[in-house]
């Protein structure tokens, strides 16, 4: 199979997605929306065990809600839940949601990381700002945004690294995209060891984190632990959260496989990951806008894929994170970089 990103390697990729960052420099903190051309075929899985969501459950493949308009990864802990609102908002004003009768409701799970406690200002008054974060965020939805230390991940936090948000595609010869979209706030390492090579480096693709292979030989502590840095951490303090999307035609409970495929990646990415003290959660979303049906054969490939490419948009959000005064820590950039 010929391995090829799409032309943005993004995940604006897909037809049909767009994407807007907000943020606040005084916070440390920000919004990331994907906001979907028309409604979506929408699926979640969560593996880790202190995720913070809204309107996830309505998401499984038992219940009726098929599609959704947007969704929204977000900085902020449970505060920034109320992002949510701010697209809702949004949409609303435009028309879209789900038709109940003579209202329309728009749909917009989401799903939030940990960084109060990043060295930004997180004394906001009477209420968090996350509602108009998230309208910012909508309003400047569009096929080419930023990544690194932009949006959900302008404050996110690693092992002892700047976290960051991240995004890659790939193409298959069968027609699908695949691509990726991750905010990457983690308890674990993307790092091995001390060596700043990237555990996901066996599937980079031109360069796109650094060109930096697997070590050889790996350092005898490749897997000790490194969560000595994340002192702070508390239930909930760290999460990865992401969107793992295609233009496939799926099923929501197909769209659910895809999530669940895409775990593969962070634990490919991340030493260790899906911990008690992470939230880890993956969105999936499939657009059908290449028209073409997946048959069984066609799934090894996008299982396959779609972990990998969740692993190269998590070391991308790394590569491209860059420090600001009062950091906890310093970016990838700052401590490796040449």
């Amino acid at each position: 199979m010929t391995i090829r990103p799409g032309p943005r390697n993004s995940i604006s990729d897909i037809a049909g997605l767009t994407v807007g960052n907000a943020a606040s420099s005084n916070l440390k903190s920000g919004v990331t929306v994907v906001l979907c051309e028309e409604p979506t075929i929408a699926s979640v899985h969560v593996m880790g065990g202190g995720p913070g969501t809204r309107d996830t459950e309505l998401l499984s493949p038992k219940n009726s809600v098929e599609s959704v308009d947007a969704l929204v990864l977000s900085g902020g802990s449970a505060f920034g839940l109320d992002a949510a609102s701010g697209v809702q908002s949004m949409l609303r004003e435009q028309g879209r949601g789900f038709a109940i009768g003579p209202v329309t409701v728009p749909i917009v799970p989401s799903a939030i990381l940990f960084d109060l406690i990043n060295g930004g200002d997180k004394d906001w008054g009477e209420y968090p700002p996350y509602r108009e974060l998230g309208k910012e965020a909508a309003l400047a939805a569009s096929q080419d945004f930023a990544i690194g230390s932009e949006g959900a991940g302008y404050g996110a936090l690693v092992a002892g690294l700047k976290g960051g948000l991240g995004t890659a595609s790939i193409q298959l010869d069968n027609g699908i995209t695949i691509a990726a979209l991750v905010a990457v706030n983690a308890v674990g390492s993307p790092v091995i060891a001390e060596t700043g090579h990237f555990w996901a480096a066996p599937f980079e693709i031109n360069g796109e984190f650094g060109n930096r292979p697997l070590p050889s030989p790996l350092p005898k502590n490749a897997t000790d632990l490194q969560i000595k840095f994340r002192e702070f951490a508390k239930p909930t303090a760290s999460t990865t959260i992401a969107v793992i999307a295609t233009d496939a035609i799926l099923t929501k409970a197909q769209a659910e496989r895809l999530a669940i495929a895409s775990h593969d990646g962070y634990a490919r990415a991340i030493w260790p990951v899906h911990t008690p003290l992470d939230g880890d959660l993956a969105f999936s979303l499939a657009t059908g806008k290449s028209g073409i049906t997946p048959d069984h054969n066609d799934w090894v490939d996008i299982g396959a894929h779609a972990a990998s490419v969740m692993s190269r948009a998590i070391a991308r959000g790394i590569y491209e994170a860059n420090s600001e005064p009062n950091d906890l820590y310093p970016s990838w950039q700052k401590k490796y970089g040449e």
